[in-house]
């Protein structure tokens, strides 16, 4: 039961604390309350475009059927020049896989580390993420060839024409180059890549080391490489609009690449499992460390209100759940916000945070100031 105290200044102190604790959260957690505009830019001089802060690219529709004769092996070919001003992982392309929004493939930049990623499946059946990592892959402010080419056993990268690594690939590979192709993001989280990217190739198969070279020779001197019946691409994009907002395959098919109006994240996830977004890294538990204490004046705030000002019994549970809810709040708009993840992890965290809040605000000395 709660029991109504007359105000006084004591607790209006406390009042306009629980306000204002609860609309900093709610603009932290939801700023800027709407999708931004889509940073994508046409390179002013040449062909290529720019992406930005909050920017990416989405393919018209799937690249080629699921259930193609061999859709194990494939190649790629991209042109960019990567910006080094963002830390952390970001994902320069990614491809959809078969089933509920899986990443059949995805290309990342970490500083001047490449990260490659496909799936694949052990003699179990059980579906893996094999990860490729490439060390100085890209050095320095300029533009840079890439040429990944997948086989069934293995995975090959190339720099401006010329083999740099191989890595071997165990169990049997999912499809790649399949589904729809998002350029320049995350395929269910934001997290943009910043760069520029300035041609692209995508071959239904895996391409022999003398056509690499071939390819990167062709591209560095016609901006794009020599089409013909054998080495027929699946899509080449060329980026020579240099206006609107589509990007033309130049095999004439209409699976073009899509500049959306606003920015946006194909899949969003709803809730995500925490252990998706687990990573062993200092800017993980960071994260961690800002979302628990960012709740401690939550749970500090409204269980000193509920204990002083609308005495209860249950003061600290109903701070808790307070916290909880808010929190819960947060986490389902924030699904419909491509600038914001939504997942359980904040929720737990959060409602930790609001938890100590509440043993701080039980602490003796803490008592004794508010009165109690």
């Amino acid at each position: 039961m709660l029991f109504k105290i007359e105000p006084n200044a004591h607790s209006w102190a406390i009042i306009g604390s629980c306000v204002a604790t609860l609309a900093i959260i709610l603009v932290a957690g939801l700023w800027p309350f709407h999708s931004p505009k889509n940073d994508v830019t046409w390179l002013a001089g040449g062909n290529g475009i720019r992406i930005g802060n909050h920017g990416c690219l989405v393919s018209s529709g799937p690249l080629r059927a699921y259930d193609s004769k061999d859709n194990s092996s494939g190649s790629l070919e991209l042109w960019i020049k990567p910006a080094f001003a963002t830390k952390g992982r970001r994902t320069i392309l990614a491809f959809e896989g078969p089933g509920d929004d899986a990443t059949a493939f995805s290309l990342q930049q970490n500083g001047n580390t490449l990260i490659i990623q496909r799936k694949n499946t052990d003699v179990n059946g059980v579906l893996h993420t094999a990860e490729f990592v490439f060390r100085e892959a890209l050095v320095g402010d300029s533009r840079t060839e890439l040429t990944v080419t997948m086989g069934p056993h293995d995975t090959r990268v190339y720099r401006n024409g010329v083999l740099a690594t191989t890595s071997l690939l165990i169990g049997n590979p999912t499809p790649v180059f399949a589904g729809r192709l998002v350029l320049g993001n995350f395929l269910n989280v934001g997290g943009t890549w910043p760069g520029q990217v300035y041609g692209l190739a995508i071959y239904g198969r895996q391409l022999a080391p003398e056509e690499v070279t071939s390819h990167y020779e062709e591209w560095n001197n016609s901006h794009q490489p020599t089409v013909t019946q054998q080495e027929r691409p699946v899509a080449l994009y060329s980026f020579t609009e240099r206006a609107g907002r589509t990007v033309h395959d130049q095999l004439g098919s209409h699976n073009n690449l899509l500049i959306p109006e606003r920015y946006l994240v194909l899949h969003p996830q709803f809730l995500s499992a925490p252990w998706r977004h687990f990573r062993s890294t200092p800017g993980y538990w960071k994260d961690v460390a800002i979302n628990i204490i960012g709740f401690v004046p939550f749970g500090f705030s409204f269980f000193a209100y509920f204990s002083t000002v609308r005495v209860s019994k249950k003061a600290a549970l109903i701070a808790v759940l307070l916290g909880f809810f808010t929190s819960l709040t947060i986490e389902v708009l924030q699904a419909w916000l491509p600038t914001r993840n939504s997942g359980i992890n904040d929720l737990i965290t959060n409602t930790l945070g609001t938890g100590l809040g509440v043993l701080l605000c039980r602490s003796p000395l803490i008592r004794i100031v508010l009165g109690n």
